[in-house]
C-alpha cells in the first residue's frame, strides 16, 4: 500500500511540475522580444520597441483630413443654380461693403481680385466692356457698383436664403486674380460656318481618291458645278 500511496504522490507532483512548465512555455511564446542596436552599437533585448522604431510611428501617424462642411439643402441648390461672383479691388469702400454684405448674409463667394491688366480685361468681359467696380453675378445677373437694396434683390430672386445658413465650421474662399480664375459667366461657344467631320461608319468600304472625289461631285447642285469649257451656261 506504501508504494502504490508513493506512488500516486509522484505522479500529482510530476503533473503539476509539467503543468507550470507549460505554463511558463506558453507565456515565453505569447510574450514578443524585440532585438535591436543603439547609436554606440550595443545589442538589446526587451519586451518594448525600441525608441526610433516609436518616434517613427509618432511622424507616419497623421490625422485624417478635416471633411468640407455640407451645405444646407437650400441654400446648396442656390450655389448650383446661381453661383456667386464678386470681382473687387484694394482700397475700394464700395468693394467691403459688397464683400461684408455677402459674409453677413452667408452666401458662399467667388471673390476675383483686379489688379492688373490682364484682370481689367476681364473684368470688362464679365461686365459687357464697363470696368465698374465692385461687380456682383448671381448666375447670369450682374450688377455694377455696390448697391444694398439691388445686391438683396438679386440674391433672394436666385433663391438664396434671406437668414444666414452657413455650418460654423465654413470658410470662405480665399480671393484669386481675375485673370487667372475666367470671367464668372458663361458664354457661348463661337458659330462656324465649316460642318463638322463625319465620323466613320463601322464596315464602311474606303474608296479610292479620284472615285471618291467624282462621286463627291456629282452629290454636289448642278448650279455649283462650273460648265465644261466651250459649254455656255444654263440659264
Amino acid at each position: 500500500m506504501k508504494r502504490i500511496y508513493d506512488g500516486h504522490i509522484r505522479a500529482r507532483r510530476l503533473a503539476a511540475v509539467l503543468g507550470l512548465a507549460l505554463v511558463v512555455i506558453a507565456e515565453a511564446a505569447a510574450a514578443q522580444v524585440y532585438k535591436w542596436k543603439d547609436e554606440h552599437g550595443v545589442t538589446h533585448y526587451g519586451d518594448t520597441p525600441p525608441p526610433r522604431v516609436k518616434s517613427d510611428i509618432l511622424k507616419t501617424d497623421r490625422p485624417a483630413p478635416a471633411r468640407a462642411p455640407v451645405l444646407p439643402y437650400e441654400l446648396a441648390r442656390a450655389v448650383q443654380a446661381a453661383p456667386v461672383v464678386l470681382y473687387t479691388t484694394a482700397r475700394c469702400d464700395g468693394c467691403d461693403q459688397g464683400r461684408a454684405l455677402l459674409r453677413a448674409r452667408g452666401i458662399p463667394f467667388s471673390e476675383r481680385t483686379v489688379n492688373s491688366g490682364e484682370d481689367q480685361q476681364q473684368l470688362e468681359r464679365a461686365n459687357g466692356g464697363r470696368s465698374e467696380l465692385p461687380l456682383l453675378l448671381v448666375g447670369s445677373r450682374r450688377i455694377a457698383g455696390f448697391q444694398s437694396a439691388a445686391w438683396q434683390d438679386a440674391l433672394s430672386a436666385a433663391a438664396y436664403p434671406r437668414q444666414k445658413m452657413l455650418p460654423p465650421s465654413y470658410q470662405f474662399a480665399a480671393p484669386v486674380p481675375a485673370a487667372g480664375a475666367g470671367s464668372g459667366v458663361a458664354t457661348p461657344a463661337a458659330s462656324t460656318t465649316s460642318a463638322p467631320p463625319t465620323p466613320p461608319v463601322r464596315g464602311q468600304i474606303k474608296m479610292p481618291p479620284d472615285e471618291a472625289a467624282a462621286q463627291a461631285a456629282d452629290q454636289q447642285p448642278r448650279s455649283r458645278q462650273s460648265p465644261a469649257a466651250g459649254t455656255p451656261p444654263t440659264q
